[in-house]
């Protein structure tokens, strides 16, 4: 499905998200980057924004792996990092979120956008990126959730489940991947929930934020 939707997928987000897409990254790099040369790993990195975003914010000597199940949204990243000049910083392998190729303590920082709730098993995912963290690493995850307040979550679900589709079917000629979109949202853990599996995996200090009225979550573990 991924491969599918891959050409049309970041001019689809942008639009659909009016680009406040890019100011939830923006956060995120804060919790992300220190300025120091570090090693992060951007699971489920798709067409490569935040992978480029991070490559872009990262101190000298950094260096931004990336990984994807999907060939075709990877296809686009190593373009996209060339034209920011940032590609010598970048590499990236196809790789399974639930089963890392990496060494136990590989990365300093393991970033997740909008990724995780396409995991079959997202407690075996955040053991993952768990393992492969430094001792005093952090994971950071984005991920789109129900607003809070119950007229905007009204009109929200409007929106997402009757107009989002019909234009990502337009755009991409593949409807029924923006009917999963939607229903991924809906099933995935509350907040409190997901907070738990993260403490279950063992991350400490676990914490979430609420962004743009709960659009989005911004989930936070340390090792």
């Amino acid at each position: 499905m991924f491969d599918d939707i891959a050409p049309s997928y970041d001019r689809l987000n942008h639009l659909m998200s009016l680009d406040v897409d890019k100011w939830w990254r923006r956060r995120a790099l804060k919790e992300i980057v220190d300025g120091t040369p570090q090693q992060i790993l951007d699971v489920a990195c798709g067409t490569g924004d935040s992978t480029i975003a991070i490559a872009q914010a990262a101190g000298s000597g950094s260096r931004v792996t990336g990984v994807d199940i999907s060939e075709g949204m990877m296809a686009l990243v190593m373009r996209k990092a060339a034209h920011e000049g940032v590609h010598d910083r970048i590499r990236l392998q196809v790789a399974d979120g639930e089963n890392l190729p990496f060494a136990e303590g590989s990365f300093h920082r393991v970033f997740c956008a909008f990724g995780i709730r396409n995991f079959e098993h997202k407690e075996l995912g955040l053991k993952e990126f768990y393992r492969v963290l430094k001792p005093g690493g952090k994971v950071v995850i984005l991920e789109l959730s129900l607003p809070e307040n119950r007229p905007l979550r009204g009109l929200y679900n409007v929106y997402f489940q009757h107009i989002l589709p019909w234009i990502g079917g337009r755009v991409s000629g593949n409807k029924d991947a923006y009917r999963y979109l939607p229903a991924s949202v809906q099933a995935f853990p509350s907040p409190e929930r997901f907070c738990t599996m993260m403490w279950a995996a063992g991350f400490t200090r676990v914490r979430h934020r609420s962004l743009s009225l709960g659009l989005c979550r911004m989930f936070v573990g340390e090792k």
